[in-house]
């Protein structure tokens, strides 16, 4: 029984990708990457130079690298496909810093997606299935067609652990959510993932040369968020009243942002949606990764590496093996320990909106295979990690594991919620209070329908994003009035910097005062699905303080 579980995930792909390719198509397995990016290159078409005039004037943007002339759908203006680099990063300028834009008086077609970054698995990448490459930096952009100026804007950065993922995805379109919340502008963008967007390589022979190589997607990020500070306002956006939102990696890409240098004049707020730095490695742990990859390739030098296809690069990263990709804590760009950065004070004057799920693991869980398929991937896992603790630290875990009721693969369910999401996000919530900044915690308890997923990772993005049709993680629709609150506290947070709702603007006509995290009461706002509410994280025990916490140093293990 358990067995099937896991293939109810394979069945949600299959049925998405015929959904995608049409009836005709049996499923998607089998083509080749160029075949599949000409059947959704013809079905999405291609942004084109407009030269003829022949355009809505009253859909037309001026930003410094063109005019963009978007299309408008039931009152909303999306404008996809907009190029935040003055080149792609593609040939020589693989692995090289993005480019900054040069001003264009040319007009330009923003109906389309760009291109979604090069990564693995493409045959089963229910988020992003669409035409790939390297020449991937773009942005999309939705706003309400009501002629307000100076509205708050909230910038969707989309998770996949660093290697997969990308803004075509349908559950995280920003329609329904801009339509429903006129009062802000949304904004997703792309950055480049997997080894093109982290990849130490300035220790080998030609390396010089390529001194970012390890940090490359967020550098991606903060050019995108440049390209935004300086041009949102002509969409009717307050460069002033940035919040930028992520799930999941795109949670650890928004909490590290703030530690980049000069990061906070391009953003005042952060939402991070299950996820924290714990996806960052040492730059010894950077250079073994490369190496290895090298090894796998038979390739000593980038120039080597310059000569493979993409394709192959991409296997080579799979043969690596899962969650060795990363931000580089350098000391340059990132600091060594983002959690001592934050008790520093490095991000107080950013007010923060964080929190997790109840059974983030249960995702992941049906992704490997409920049951031994698990089970064998995360003992591996732990066995090799754990070398890393002292005996009491590893006594401490396996009494807190010995207490997790039920079969094996629920212990490590447990022990990894607490590892990689539970544990790190009270650190973070702890730290920046200590060091005098703001942090707004939550814990979401609403379940799937789907078996065993429980409130898993990634569960509350439809709900987020307005998507209800969209049930391949969430399995059902949630209570459209619990949902309209809890997007409007969202919107309230980027507006405000505060997520509190009185009566008269809540869908759900109650107020919800949602309380700053202390270091005293440590409260959290609870989202049941009917009943949002605050509550002291005692009273639900959500972190193991005294067994878990410590883990923290270990980032991802």
């Amino acid at each position: 029984m358990k067995g099937k579980y896991i293939a109810l995930a394979i069945l949600g792909v299959m049925a998405f990708c015929l959904t995608l390719y049409g009836s005709s198509s049996t499923s998607a397995a089998g083509k080749t990457l160029n075949e599949i990016e000409a059947e959704l290159g013809a079905q999405y078409g291609e942004n084109k130079r407009i030269t003829d005039g022949s355009y809505d004037k009253s859909l037309a943007v001026k930003c410094i690298n063109g005019t963009f002339v978007g299309k408008k759908n039931d009152g909303v203006i999306a404008y996809k496909g907009i190029p935040f680099v003055g080149k792609q990063p593609v040939g020589e300028l693989r692995w090289k810093a993005p480019v900054d834009v040069v001003p264009d008086d040319g007009v330009y077609e923003a109906y389309h997606n760009g291109k979604t970054p090069c990564q693995l698995d493409y045959e089963a990448q229910v988020a992003s299935v669409y035409v790939r490459g390297e020449d991937c930096l773009y942005l999309n952009i939705w706003k309400a067609d009501d002629g307000r100026k100076n509205k708050p804007v909230m910038v969707w950065i989309h998770g996949g652990a660093f290697t997969a993922g990308g803004t075509v995805e349908p559950r995280e379109e920003g329609t329904n959510f801009v339509k429903e919340n006129p009062d802000v502008i949304v904004i997703s963008i792309e950055y480049r993932l997997g080894v093109f967007g982290f990849l130490h390589l300035s220790h080998l022979p030609d390396g010089k040369d390529y001194p970012d190589a390890q940090n490359l997607g967020l550098m991606d990020q903060m050019m995108a968020l440049k390209w935004i500070h300086e041009n949102i306002a002509s969409f009717g956006g307050d460069p002033d009243n940035v919040t930028i939102w992520g799930e999941s990696a795109g949670a650890d890409s928004v909490t590290t942002l703030p530690l980049i240098e000069g990061s906070h004049k391009y953003f005042q707020r952060v939402i991070a949606q299950s996820g924290t730095p714990v996806l960052s490695r040492t730059t010894k742990q950077a250079i073994e990764d490369t190496n290895e990859f090298m090894d796998i390739l038979g390739c000593e030098t980038v120039a080597d590496l310059q000569k493979i296809d993409v394709e192959k690069l991409l296997a080579a990263l799979d043969a690596l093996g899962d969650m060795r990709v990363g931000p580089e804590r350098d000391g340059k760009y990132l600091p060594l320990d983002p959690y001592e950065a934050y008790a520093n004070g490095e991000a107080k004057d950013i007010d923060i909106l964080q929190g997790c799920n109840k059974d983030e693991m249960n995702f992941f869980m049906a992704e490997s295979g409920v049951g031994e398929p698990f089970v064998k991937a995360y003992t591996k896992r732990w066995a090799k990690n754990s070398v890393l603790l002292t005996d009491k630290e590893k006594a401490l875990v396996e009494s807190f594991c010995k207490d997790v009721k039920g079969e094996r693969y629920e212990q490590l369910c447990r022990l990894y919620n607490q590892i990689w999401f539970i544990a790190p996000l009270f650190r973070i919530s702890e730290n920046q209070t200590k060091a005098g900044g703001k942090s707004y915690t939550y814990y979401f308890t609403v379940e799937s329908s789907v078996p065993l997923m429980k409130s898993g990772h990634g569960v509350e993005l439809s709900l987020i994003f307005n998507h209800p049709e969209e049930t391949l993680v969430a399995g059902r629709a949630f209570d459209e009035t619990f949902s309209k609150t809890m997007r409007r506290m969202w919107v309230q947070f980027a507006k405000t910097g505060n997520p509190s709702l009185s009566a008269d603007i809540s869908p759900d006509g109650k107020a919800h005062q949602w309380p700053l995290y202390d270091l005293k009461n440590k409260e959290v706002m609870v989202f049941d699905e009917f009943n949002i509410h605050p509550e002291k994280e005692s009273q639900r025990k959500i972190l193991d303080w005294e067994r878990t916490y410590f883990l923290t140093k270990y980032f991802c293990l």
